[in-house]
């Protein structure tokens, strides 16, 4: 079988099937190197989040008592998930730097505590606990993690730290161990049933996964199927113990607030803090450049950003800064599916979660091609497809203002203390 992609769903599933059945002969097809795009350069969250919410997936799978079983399912294997990347990682002595100590989301106004609470009461209406999501008061924050003008926190166990290019270095060397091959520097222009269409010639198999991620508008006949939205990232300095004593983070826990344009961050295990987000443009098209990689304007607003969350951090060096496009379906909604009629299968649109969904794809795909019936393959997220995107230029505007209406809801929330008029016009919009 030919899996085209090289990053941590290719590889996940090139992992789980070459463990299932050795006998079989899988080829990897990577344009790059191995983990070259966002597998190897998030923020390095392995956490149980899925982009479409319970309530969606309920829909997805049909609504009423079995809908909503369906949608918890989904979050149950999601939780599983983070234990078992953290297995492997040990299983296979994956020098990934992993610590599963949870995440942190800081309440730092009025508005931003109002969600916080609606977010755990939320999760009590689907029978959720606080052994997977509970709110903490200032005081309970503050012992984890010292923000400023914090209020409070959500808090949910269910996520590792961990160093995701190491991580994905690794799996590679594992898969590869395990008989599979990876083709690097190997484009893939088109997948058609039986085949996968490169520069240097032409890959047949019966099945073949498309595990492109971002960059699945560059093949051929999918162009709409999912954009490639940039995401920036930077690293400080490794930072001295008496300024890890005043932030917090001691079991290197994740950790972001509750604003609407998503920041991320965490404390990495030389002692660097790590402090990512979305806010660069997208890019008419679906353009994917090297000097996308780089915006020196979100590099100086994530700056601010952390020193604004942290201000003994002024005046800390940051020693790395980078970025790489992740895949947004137009719904939202990962997905994971083979077609037996073709033998065309696909996994991808993870909206920044990939971390670990993408481990839950490549158990799920092992069992979809070797054709086991098991309750992975009966998960909501199981054969969902997606609508397309716009044609352009509306991508190009809806996309952008959406990112442009983020920033504005929060800088309203700033002024008024209320919960944002501009985010509740603009959040239909984005699902």
């Amino acid at each position: 079988m030919a899996i085209v992609g090289g990053g941590l769903t290719g590889l996940w599933t090139a992992y789980y099937l070459a463990d299932a059945d050795p006998s079989l002969r899988i080829a990897v097809l990577e344009s790059e190197v191995a983990g070259f795009g966002a597998s190897g350069r998030n923020g390095g969250w392995c956490s149980a989040l899925f982009p479409a919410s319970l309530d969606s997936l309920a829909a997805m799978a049909g609504g009423g008592t079995t809908g909503r079983a369906a949608a918890l399912a989904q979050h149950a294997a999601m939780r599983a998930t983070v234990d078992e990347v953290v297995r492997v990682a040990a299983t296979e002595h994956l020098d990934a730097h992993v610590a599963k100590a949870g995440t942190v989301v800081l309440a730092r106004s009025r508005a931003q505590l109002s969600r916080a609470r609606a977010e755990v009461a939320h999760a009590r209406s689907w029978g959720r606990g606080d052994d997977d999501l509970r709110l903490l008061d200032r005081g309970e924050a503050d012992a984890v993690l010292r923000g400023s003008r914090s209020r409070g926190a959500t808090y949910t166990p269910d996520c590792a730290a961990l160093h995701p290019a190491r991580l994905v270095r690794g799996l590679t060397d594992a898969v590869e161990r395990r008989g599979v091959t990876i083709h690097e520097q190997t484009r893939v222009t088109r997948i058609e049933p039986g085949a996968a269409v490169t520069e240097h010639g032409t890959v047949r198999a019966s099945t073949v996964v498309r595990a492109t991620e971002g960059y699945t508008s560059q093949l051929a006949g999918h162009r709409r199927a999912v954009v490639p939205v940039y995401s920036l990232i930077i690293a400080t300095e490794p930072l001295p113990a008496e300024t890890w004593d005043e932030i917090g983070l001691a079991r290197r826990e994740t950790f972001s607030d509750h604003r609407h344009l998503i920041v991320y961050g965490q404390r990495t295990a030389d002692d660097r803090l790590v402090f990512g987000g979305r806010g660069a443009p997208y890019h008419l098209g679906s353009r994917i450049r090297p000097e996308y990689d780089r915006d020196e304007r979100v590099f100086a607003g994530l700056y601010a950003s952390l020193v604004d969350l942290f201000p003994v951090l002024a005046g800390t060096r940051v020693t790395h800064a980078w970025g790489g496009a992740l895949g947004i379906p137009r719904d939202w909604t990962a997905s994971v599916g083979l077609d037996p009629s073709t033998g065309l299968a696909w996994a991808g649109g993870y909206v920044g979660d990939g971390l670990s969904t993408t481990n839950l794809a490549g158990r799920t795909l092992r069992d979809l091609v070797l054709g086991h019936d098991t309750d992975l393959v009966r998960l909501p997220w199981v054969g969902h497809r997606s609508q397309d995107w716009e044609r352009e230029p509306l991508r190009w505007l809806g996309i952008n203002a959406g990112l442009r209406a983020m920033t504005l809801a929060d800088a309203e929330e700033s002024v008024t203390r209320c919960p944002s008029l501009v985010a509740k016009a603009v959040s239909p919009l984005l699902h």
